[in-house]
C-alpha cells in the first residue's frame, strides 16, 4: 500500500485515558473502559517548528503580580469555607460529586443564597428538575433572595445566554452530566459531552472572573463519572459522602489549588436543609454513666481537625462452620491485621469466634492512629471486661506488638483533654500531657493490656 494511503487512516483515540490505535475497539485495551473510543480523525502529521506569537500579558516580576484576583471570598457557611481554604476565589471552577439524595444540590442552593446575599446575583442552574421544584426546596430552607436566579436547561447554549443576561458573581449547574453541547458528537453524559462543557464552561469562568461549582455524578465504586480529564480541567473537587440511614455528611477536598487537600466540614441534614456541625466530636462518641466492654475511644485527624471517634468490638462464640468477620466504617484488611496481632502478640484467644467491629456515628475511620483502641476494644470485648471511664488510646500496633507513635499527638491529645478525658494510653516519648490529662506509655500491646487489667 503507498505511503500516502497509510498516513491517511483514521486514528482511534481513548477519551477516558487518551490511547490512540488505528483501529476501533468496543474496549479500551489500556484502561479497559467499554464505550470510550472514538474516531479522532486522520494520524498526525509530525511536528512543525513553532515561530513565536503575540502573549496575552507582559511577564512581570513575581512581586508584582496582583492578588486580589487569587483571594477566597468567604460563603457565610464556615464548614464549606473550611473545606476550600477560605472560600470561593473569583474564576475558580468547582467540582462537587456525591451520590445522588445525598444534600448536595441543598448545600449548594444555601451557598448560592449566602453568595447573592454578600457579593451580588447567582445563578443556579438546573438540568434534573424544574425551576419549581428548585423553588420549593429554597423556601423550605430559606433560602429566597431577590439576587438568586433560577433556570432549568440542558442546552450549553441556553446556560452560556442565561450567563450574559444575568452576569453572575457564582454560577451552579447541577449537573455537568445532563448538559450537552451541539458543536459535538457523542450520547448525552458521555465523556466526550462532559469534557466539552465542562471545557466551556471553565474558558467562560475564567474569562469573566465568574465562580463556578459544578455538580457531578458517581460511578459505583464511588469514583466521579466521566473523564479523568474532568477532574484536571478544574480547580477544586470536593466530594460529599454520608450514609442514607445516618443525617451526618462529610465534605472533602480532594483536589484544591487554593488551600489544603486535605480539609474535611461536617454537616447535618435536616428538615432546615444541611447546618454545618462546627465541633462534630459528640457525633462519634457515645454518652453513657458506666464503662461497657468492647468500647475503646480514639482521636482522629481530618487534615488540621482533631475528632474524637469511638470504635467498638464484640466478640461472640461461633454458632458453627467459620467464624465470621464483619466490619463498618473500618478498614476490614487493618482490621483482620489488627486482629492477628492480638491474639498472637495479645493472647487472646479468637481463631474460634466470631468477631464484628465497627465506628459510631457513621464515620469512617482508616488512618493507623485507631490501631491501639481497635485492639483494646476487641480484647475488652473477648474478655468481657470494660476500659476505664475517660480513657482514650492512640497509637499504631505493628506485627510485631509494638506500639507506634502517630503524626500530630500533642493536638490529638489537647482535643481529648478539651473534652473532658484524663487519661491516655500512649505510645512511648508521646510528649508533655496536656494539663489535666495523664499519660500511660506502653512500648507494646502486650504491655498495654498488662497496665489496663
Amino acid at each position: 500500500m503507498p505511503p500516502s494511503v497509510k498516513s491517511a487512516r483514521p486514528a482511534h483515540r481513548c477519551t477516558e485515558c487518551g490511547w490512540s490505535g488505528a483501529k476501533w475497539v468496543g474496549r479500551c485495551p489500556e484502561c479497559q473502559t467499554w464505550g470510550t473510543i472514538q474516531q479522532a480523525g486522520a494520524v498526525a502529521a509530525p511536528l512543525r517548528a513553532v515561530a513565536a506569537g503575540p502573549v496575552s500579558a507582559k511577564a512581570r516580576p513575581i512581586g508584582q503580580v496582583e492578588l486580589a484576583g487569587a483571594r477566597a471570598v468567604p460563603t457565610g457557611i464556615a464548614e464549606f469555607d473550611r473545606v476550600l481554604g477560605g472560600g470561593l476565589v473569583p474564576g475558580a471552577v468547582l467540582l462537587v460529586a456525591g451520590e445522588p439524595g445525598v444534600g448536595k444540590s441543598t448545600l449548594l442552593l444555601e451557598v448560592a443564597h449566602r453568595v447573592a446575599q454578600r457579593n451580588g446575583p447567582t445563578l443556579v442552574v438546573s438540568g434534573e428538575e424544574s425551576a419549581a421544584q428548585v423553588r420549593l426546596r429554597a423556601e423550605r430552607i430559606g433560602a429566597l433572595h431577590d439576587d438568586l436566579y433560577l433556570a432549568a436547561e440542558t442546552e450549553l447554549s441556553a446556560v452560556l445566554s442565561h450567563v450574559e443576561e444575568v452576569a453572575p458573581t457564582l454560577l451552579v449547574l447541577d449537573s455537568v452530566q445532563t448538559v450537552r453541547s451541539p458543536a459535538v458528537d457523542g450520547t448525552d453524559g458521555g465523556a466526550t459531552q462532559v469534557r466539552a462543557v465542562a471545557s466551556a464552561l471553565t474558558a467562560v469562568a475564567k474569562g469573566r472572573g465568574m465562580t463556578t461549582i459544578l455538580v457531578g455524578h458517581v460511578t459505583k465504586d464511588g469514583a466521579i463519572a466521566g473523564p479523568r480529564a474532568l477532574e484536571h480541567l478544574v480547580d477544586v473537587v470536593v466530594s460529599f459522602d454520608g450514609e442514607r440511614h445516618s443525617t451526618l455528611r462529610m465534605v472533602r477536598a480532594t483536589k484544591n489549588r487554593f488551600g489544603p487537600a486535605d480539609e474535611i466540614g461536617c454537616f447535618e441534614i435536616g428538615d432546615a436543609g444541611v447546618v454545618g456541625v462546627p465541633d462534630p466530636s459528640h457525633l462519634f462518641v457515645s454518652r453513657r454513666a458506666a464503662p461497657v466492654p468492647g468500647s475503646c475511644v480514639t482521636v482522629t485527624m481530618e487534615g488540621s481537625r482533631p475528632l474524637l471517634a469511638e470504635v467498638q468490638a464484640l466478640v461472640a462464640t461461633a454458632g458453627g462452620g467459620s467464624p465470621r468477620r464483619a466490619v463498618s466504617g473500618l478498614d476490614p484488611a487493618r482490621v483482620a491485621m489488627v486482629n492477628a496481632v492480638v491474639e498472637r502478640r495479645g493472647g487472646v484467644r479468637l481463631a474460634d469466634a466470631d468477631v464484628f467491629a465497627a465506628s459510631v456515628g457513621g464515620v469512617r475511620i482508616v488512618e493507623p492512629a485507631a490501631d491501639l483502641a481497635l485492639a483494646l476494644a476487641i480484647a475488652s470485648a473477648a474478655k468481657d471486661r470494660p476500659l476505664p471511664l475517660g480513657m482514650i488510646a492512640l497509637g499504631e500496633v505493628g506485627l510485631s506488638g509494638e506500639i507506634r507513635r502517630v503524626g500530630g499527638t500533642a493536638r490529638r491529645l489537647a482535643e481529648a483533654a478539651r473534652q473532658g478525658y484524663t487519661a491516655a494510653l500512649v505510645p512511648q516519648d508521646a510528649g508533655p500531657a496536656p494539663q489535666g490529662m495523664r499519660l500511660l506509655e506502653v512500648p507494646d500491646l502486650g504491655a498495654a493490656l498488662a497496665r489496663l487489667w
